[in-house]
Order: structure tokens, then C-alpha cells, then sequence
């Protein structure tokens, strides 16, 4: 079984956005995480999703659920103080509603619309294989590690360099392991499931993703988005999608 977990637990303060989160915002008509949510309605392999929302919120995702015809959803539970936390209860209602003990999951941010079918097939493919998947975008300029006065330390290869990015997808016992033992370190603060996994030991595999896996994080990604959807949508710059 294979099950997708969407957190959309964020109120996105960093989008200044007052009358709704982030997740929520239209574009085109159509909400930011219905985008998001119908690549996994729509892929074979997926038969069910899992949605961490901001609690005041879920009442109105059900409802968009029901407009746009999601059906895979198959439990809303409220997102946590943190992205970790809103995870960890994604993976717990994972656990209630799957028909097997160990299921693949794949943990996708509801502000990252612009991934694909295929993609989430490969993910799937991946854990079945190496036990995991991390979904990565290759870099496009000069990174480096700073020192302790700001000064530039390493800089590292752009060819030996990846941006860990969403779907983060494993097999369920895994990463639930993973985050109760974070919770008895009484540790809060892993800013992703790859951060989290590779501190407890496991090695991540990589899948290079496609270059518009862009997370809505702040206005000017918002309109990088819209951009692409405007350029699927006319079919002027990148052809057959």
C-alpha cells in the first residue's frame, strides 16, 4: 500500500497573506494544495492520502475536497506546532487507515504543486528498492560552507551538490521509529524527514526531481509558479508537458 502525507499545517507568515494560509490561495481558480492533492488522485500507484492541516482550516479543505472531487483522501487531521510535529500525526492516521503494517509513504509539502505522476512512481520504486527516496533538485550556483566569523570555509562542487527537496518518502515503521525517538531526545526542531533520518543513521537515496518543484514559501514563488502554469498552460516556451 501506498500512501500519501500532505502537510499543510503552515499558516505562511513568510507570504504575508492575512484572509487565508498559504496552502489555500488560488491560482487560476484553484486553490495552491488541489494542485497538489490531484497529482496524487490522479496516479494509480497511490491509493491513499493523508492531510495534516491547520486545525481552524479543515472544515474548508473538506469542502474543497468534495468541489474538486479528491477522493483518495481518506483522513484530515490537524497539522502541529511544527512541520515535524504536523508529519508525525500525519504518519500516525497513515498507520490507522493502512491495510498493511509496513506501507510506503510519501511525505510531500502542500505548497509544492508543480511535481508530476512519474515522479511519485519513481519515489515509490525507490523504497521499494533502497528503502527510501528523497526527492532532489540539482544546484545551479556556487554553494559554501561558512566558518564561524562568516567567512567562506568550503566551497563544495555544484556536481557533488543537491537540494533536498519534497517527496521524502519511506516505509512507514521507519520514519514513525525515527520520530519517536526524536520526541524522546526531546528533539523538535528537524527541519525536514532527510534531516531527521540521516541524524538517526539511515542513508538516504536520492531522485533528481524536475527543476519547478518550487515550494510557495514567499510572494516571489508564488508568481515563479503562476509563471509556469501560465507557460504550461499556453504551451509557448516549454511544448508538450
Amino acid at each position: 500500500m501506498n500512501i500519501g502525507i500532505i502537510f499543510a499545517g503552515g499558516v505562511g507568515s513568510r507570504m504575508n497573506t492575512r484572509e487565508k494560509p498559504k496552502q489555500f490561495l488560488n491560482l487560476y481558480n484553484k486553490p495552491i494544495i488541489i494542485y497538489t492533492l490531484e497529482h496524487f488522485e490522479n496516479n494509480p500507484d497511490i491509493d491513499a492520502v493523508v492531510v495534516a492541516c491547520v486545525s481552524d482550516w479543515m472544515s474548508y479543505l473538506a469542502e474543497l475536497l468534495e468541489h474538486f472531487q479528491i477522493h483518495k483522501v481518506k483522513k484530515i487531521v490537524p497539522g502541529g506546532m511544527t512541520g515535524q510535529e504536523s508529519i508525525y500525526h500525519g504518519l500516525l492516521a497513515a498507520r490507522e487507515i493502512s491495510e498493511e503494517k509496513n506501507p510506503v509513504v510519501l511525505i510531500h509539502d502542500g505548497v509544492r504543486p508543480l511535481i508530476n505522476s512519474q515522479l511519485l512512481t519513481e519515489c515509490i520504486d525507490s523504497v521499494k528498492k533502497y528503502g527510501n527516496a528523497i526527492v532532489s533538485g540539482k544546484v545551479t550556483e556556487t554553494i559554501t560552507v561558512i566558518d564561524e566569523s562568516g567567512g567562506v570555509d568550503i566551497v563544495v562542487p555544484r556536481d557533488q551538490s543537491r537540494v533536498a527537496k519534497a517527496p521524502q518518502c519511506f516505509r512507514l515503521l521507519d520514519i514513525i521509529a525515527a520520530h519517536e525517538q526524536a520526541r524522546n531526545d526531546r528533539k523538535k526542531d528537524f527541519i525536514d524527514s532527510c534531516t531527521m533520518m540521516t541524524h538517526y543513521g539511515y542513508k538516504m537515496h536520492l531522485i533528481d526531481g524536475p527543476d519547478e518543484n518550487i515550494k510557495i514559501t514567499t510572494p516571489s514563488d508564488y508568481y515563479s509558479v503562476r509563471a509556469i502554469l501560465d507557460a504550461k498552460e499556453n504551451a509557448q516556451i516549454y511544448g508538450a508537458w
